[in-house]
C-alpha cells in the first residue's frame, strides 16, 4: 500500500528496472471500491508527450494495458499479473495534457475459465480522453 497522498491505494511499479513498465509508464496507484471495478491513477510526465505536447497515443495504449492488470490486482487478483493480453482496442476521444493525473476506470465485464473481458475509460480533469476494451488470457494458478 502507498502512503502520503496515495495512502490507501495499491502502488504498482515493475520490480525489474529498465523494463517498459518501469521506464515508459511509471508507478500507478489503484483501488477497488466495488466488485469487478477498480480505479487506476497515474501521474502524467513530460516523457509521455508526443511532439505536439499532448499525451502520445502509444503511451495511452500502454497505460490502458497496464491499467487492466493494476485493476485486477486491486480487485484481489494479483496472480493475474502473469496473464497476457489477447487483444486490446483503443478509441481516442480527446487530447490529454502533461501534468494532470490520468484516471482509468476499469470494469471486469465477464470471466470464463480461461478469459477475462474488460473495458475502461481514461479521463483527465473529468474529461474523457480515451476508451478501451481488452481480452486477457488468465494466468495458470497452481493448486
Amino acid at each position: 500500500m502507498a502512503d502520503g497522498p496515495w495512502a490507501g491505494w495499491l502502488s504498482w511499479t515493475d520490480t525489474v528496472p529498465g523494463t517498459f513498465l518501469d521506464s515508459a509508464i511509471g508507478t500507478s496507484y489503484s483501488r477497488s471500491d466495488a466488485a469487478g471495478k477498480a480505479t487506476v491513477m497515474l501521474e502524467s510526465r513530460p516523457s509521455h508527450a508526443n511532439r505536439l505536447g499532448a499525451l502520445h497515443g502509444g503511451f495511452l495504449a500502454g497505460f490502458a494495458d497496464h491499467a487492466y492488470f493494476a485493476a485486477l490486482a486491486a480487485m484481489g487478483r494479483p496472480e493475474q499479473a502473469a496473464a497476457v493480453t489477447v487483444d486490446l482496442s483503443m478509441q481516442y476521444c480527446g487530447s490529454g495534457k502533461i501534468g494532470p493525473h490520468l484516471c482509468a476506470e476499469i470494469e471486469l465485464l465477464r470471466e470464463t475459465g480461461r478469459l477475462m473481458f474488460l473495458r475502461l475509460t481514461i479521463s483527465q480533469d473529468d474529461e474523457l480522453i480515451a476508451a478501451s476494451t481488452a481480452t486477457v488470457r488468465k494466468a495458470s494458478v497452481a493448486k
